[in-house]
């Protein structure tokens, strides 16, 4: 049975509200998690929903038991209520691989064989369009050489791509005004509808050859199987909602409500990071901070 048949039903299991937190244990909880567990928390005991956590650990050479077990332990300190077992997205590639086998079928993917260093040759002059994280969006025509001569080798790394042309195509025939709804607040909040603009992207990875998606396919499929209603997650992925809403879109995948929530900045105005220490949960337990303080310190000034 396909995705679109099974997900639906997923959603529809009960009226009540379902919410997740979902780290990825590629280094210790800081106070930025912690700021997005309550504001999650928050949300599912205002509206009643079930609050669920999801490790992220598809990236199998990144994420380390060390930090899943740190990760467990610091949630359960802090006394999260979630419901268990926790999703491993290391325990479901079979549902990333069903996805791109729906958008393959669709002929929306093509491999793409360039070097980083390839790539950043070609798109290293000034002015070069990038996405909203900054990075060079992919020159598939100034390319094509190198795709081509690649291909011939089936030992070659690939990466796996959404074709954007032929993805807004096909969805503009699905949805011709494709958007997001951004909830205010929890229960009776303001919605607003947030014009998608999925074509910022570009070209997106959505898998590698020894990858078995990125973080844009999993992370729909993920909610779309847990039956997520309300995605609260921080301000830094707001513009990646408008990706998400597209690759939905083409899966037939229910759409959730979305609140992107700000984010707590270190000294030089950046957003927290894992290898900021002195922020990580652990090191302020360490510290002497109790849960109570964590609440307090886990605001956004």
């Amino acid at each position: 049975m396909s995705l679109c048949y099974i997900l639906p039903v997923a959603n529809q299991s009960n009226n009540r509200p379902v919410l997740r937190f979902a780290p990825s244990p590629t280094g210790h909880l800081h106070l930025g998690h912690a700021l997005s567990a309550f504001e999650n928390e928050r949300w599912a005991e205002v509206t009643g929903g079930r609050l669920l956590l999801r490790i992220e650990d598809i990236d199998t050479t990144r994420c380390r038991p060390e930090f899943v077990a740190a990760l467990l332990e610091d949630l359960a300190w802090l006394e999260l209520p979630f419901e268990q077992p926790p999703r491993r997205q290391s325990a479901h590639f079979d549902d990333y691989r069903q996805a791109l086998d729906r958008l393959a079928a669709m002929e929306l993917l093509y491999r793409s064989y360039a070097s980083r260093a390839e790539i950043a040759a070609a798109t290293g002059r000034g002015g070069y369009p990038r996405d909203p994280d900054g990075t060079p969006l992919y020159p598939r025509a100034a390319l094509a050489a190198t795709d081509d001569r690649a291909r011939r080798d089936p030992a070659e790394p690939y990466a796996l791509r959404l074709d954007m042309a032929k993805a807004l195509a096909k969805a503009g025939a699905l949805a011709p005004a494709l958007s997001w709804r951004e909830q205010e607040k929890p229960g009776n909040g303001s919605i607003e509808a947030i014009p998608a603009a999925p074509e910022r992207w570009g070209d997106v990875v959505l898998a590698r050859k020894e990858f078995p998606a990125s973080y844009h396919l999993a992370v729909v499929v993920d909610d779309a199987l847990q039956g997520i209603t309300h995605v609260v997650r921080g301000r830094d992925l707001y513009h990646a909602t408008g990706l998400h809403r597209l690759l939905q879109s083409l899966l037939a995948l229910p759409e959730p409500t979305y609140h992107h929530h700000g984010l707590i900045l270190g000294p030089d105005g950046e957003k927290l990071s894992k290898s900021a220490r002195s922020t990580s949960l652990r090191a302020l337990r360490a510290d002497g901070a109790t849960p109570a303080q964590i609440r307090k310190m886990a605001v956004i000034v």
